[in-house]
């Protein structure tokens, strides 16, 4: 990722946090661009993926995760929206709604209220394709150091998510139908 994406996280991100958060981009870039080639999606929307997907996570720049030397900031649960605010400060606000709507499969109103998020009570879900294949890559990543290129089997992914309701696996297994066809991930 020697592009403009780069020099962005750069300019948020720093040593060890920045390593992981560029890699989770990564990897999770190019499970996105395979979905993205897989449905026939034109160049230009391949693009963006890519540019967002690799973006996704820079708030996490602003959040407390001692394993990747975050050690002030805000709750890990505000990554989105802390992304959203530096992306539409940067002048990209299509890239901030990815970063605002990726968590999990999205989180709704209901979410947010129900479990006590601290976020603004509005719709946070993925609402175009390009940001529900983003979110769907994600899914299979995490940010530890040592297991970043490290691919969740969908069986792993189900089971982390049906800690929040059979209705997030149902929306897992629909993205599935839809996005898992073709891919190395079954």
């Amino acid at each position: 990722m020697a592009r403009w994406e780069l020099e962005l996280l750069k300019k948020y991100c720093q040593g060890e946090a920045l390593a992981v958060i560029a890699a989770h981009g990564r990897v999770v870039a190019d499970l996105a661009l395979n979905v993205c080639r897989s449905l026939g999606l034109p160049d230009a929307e391949c693009k963006f993926v890519e540019e967002a997907a690799l973006l996704h996570d820079i708030g996490v720049s602003r959040i407390c995760l001692p394993k990747i030397g975050l050690t002030t900031g805000f709750p890990y649960i505000m990554h989105g929206i802390l992304g959203r605010e530096i992306l539409e400060n940067e002048g990209l606000p299509r890239h901030a709604l990815v970063c605002e709507r990726h968590i999990g499969v999205g989180l709704t109103v209901d979410d947010i209220i129900s479990q006590h998020l601290p976020l603004p009570q509005r719709d946070m879900t993925p609402q175009s394709t390009n940001e529900q294949i983003i979110c769907f890559a994600d899914l299979f990543y995490s940010k530890n150091p040592g297991r970043i290129t490290h691919q969740k089997s969908p069986e792993r992914v189900r089971s982390k998510l049906a800690g929040f309701g059979d209705q997030k696996v149902k929306i897992f297994e629909r993205w599935m139908e839809l996005f898992g066809a073709g891919l190395d991930i079954n």
